[in-house]
């Protein structure tokens, strides 16, 4: 018997204006290899090489597959009660409302070159804040390696599954209520301090709060709003709002690489977080843009000194 095919809530097809790279414009939104809301599609099963992702929109579970014609053309095919949500929510999340018309880079070449050989850089807006911040909170202090264990242990755990033919091990976010009740010892398995826990189920508790913060425009009043919940400082509010409102100039005060990669790119030494702010401060209002453009150049710092120490809360 010829095997059963789901078909999908929702076929389109996006032309955006500009051109769109999905590598360079989603890349941020994946959690590492092995992110279970997140997959790249290397083997173009859907006619061409692309990316799947699950989502949980305000309509309900989604999951999303989208795949870049030769023509630049993008193919989406969504599944699920969010698969209305999810497809009219595309452009945005494929930079539409992201302009860099007023962005002038001459004066640093690094810059001008990246941003004429990639004029398909975009950011990204998703409009799902909590989806966006819990991440961020499980990714505080420490290395990307035990975030991304930590991610993959919780949604495998307390995430849906998908609705339609997503790949095999691929999870929905997990909504506000389940977060909130996910036991202690649960966070523990996953390597999650309780400090963290706390705030990801102080963020939950608010979840409604924060997704009315998409109303404002992207700025102080959106950062502000986010640091009222106590565990989520300047780092944690800007990791969320650049993916989830598409800011255009927030910056990852507190990173453990970012203020050398800009230092090193702009000015050839390292560089603390307020010297980076300083470097940057001449494109205030496109600061992120100008982060997206150094890391879009290809453009990686020297290597030397000592590296975060793997910590492995899980034997405390």
């Amino acid at each position: 018997m010829a095997p059963v095919v789901e078909t999908p809530v929702r076929e389109s097809v996006y032309r955006p204006r500009e051109p769109v790279s999905l590598r360079l414009v989603l890349g941020s939104l994946g959690r590492g290899h092995g992110d279970p809301t997140f997959r790249w599609d290397l083997d173009g099963r859907h006619g061409a090489p692309g990316v799947w992702r699950t989502l949980l929109t305000p309509e309900g579970p989604a999951t999303i597959h989208l795949a870049q014609r030769l023509d630049g053309d993008i193919v989406s095919r969504a599944w699920g009660a969010g698969a209305e949500w999810a497809t009219d929510q595309l452009p945005r999340t494929l930079g539409s409302e992201d302009d860099w018309s007023g962005l002038d880079v001459s004066s640093v070449p690094l810059l001008a070159d990246t941003l004429r050989r990639r004029p398909d850089l975009r950011i990204s807006r998703v409009d799902l804040v909590l989806e966006m911040m819990i991440p961020a909170i499980i990714e505080q202090r420490i290395t990307g390696l035990e975030a991304r264990r930590a991610w993959r242990y919780l949604l495998s755990r307390y995430g849906t599954t998908p609705p339609g033919p997503a790949p095999q091990g691929m999870r929905v976010f997990p909504d506000a209520t389940t977060w909130r009740r996910i036991p202690s010892w649960e966070w523990h398995k996953a390597g999650v301090d309780p400090a963290r826990s706390r705030t990801c189920i102080r963020a939950a508790t608010v979840a409604d709060g924060l997704e009315r913060t998409l109303a404002f425009d992207p700025g102080r009043e959106v950062e502000s709003r986010m640091r009222t919940i106590a565990g989520v400082g300047v780092w944690t509010a800007a990791e969320t709002a650049q993916r989830s409102h598409g800011d255009p100039d927030s910056v990852s005060y507190g990173d453990y690489h970012v203020h050398d990669v800009v230092g090193y790119a702009l000015s050839g030494e390292p560089a603390d977080d307020d010297r980076m702010l300083e470097l940057l401060e001449p494109w205030r209002g496109h600061r992120q843009r100008i982060v997206r453009l150094i890391y879009a150049s290809g453009f990686r710092k020297p290597r030397f000194g000592p590296r975060m120490t793997v910590q492995d809360h899980r034997a405390h």
